[in-house]
């Protein structure tokens, strides 16, 4: 299986995380990577999710997966 890299222009990290957004109700969602490839979503290297900013007023959900 080949690993998939982040989505940001330039940035050719493996990506660990999966973006989307819900434009309507003014929510980012970041969550562990997805199975598989969405053209609706970003992938994200573990910089980029840390650092992701949205617009002002907007709210960003993060899911955690279970560490054990």
């Amino acid at each position: 299986m080949q690993a998939r890299l982040c989505s940001k222009i330039a940035c050719a990290r493996e990506a660990v995380a999966t973006l989307t957004y819900d434009y309507g109700d003014q929510m980012a969602a970041v969550g562990p990577l997805g199975a598989a490839g969405d053209p609706h979503a970003h992938d994200l290297c573990a910089i980029h999710t840390e650092r992701l900013s949205v617009p002002k007023g907007w709210l960003v959900v993060r899911h955690e997966t279970l560490r054990t």
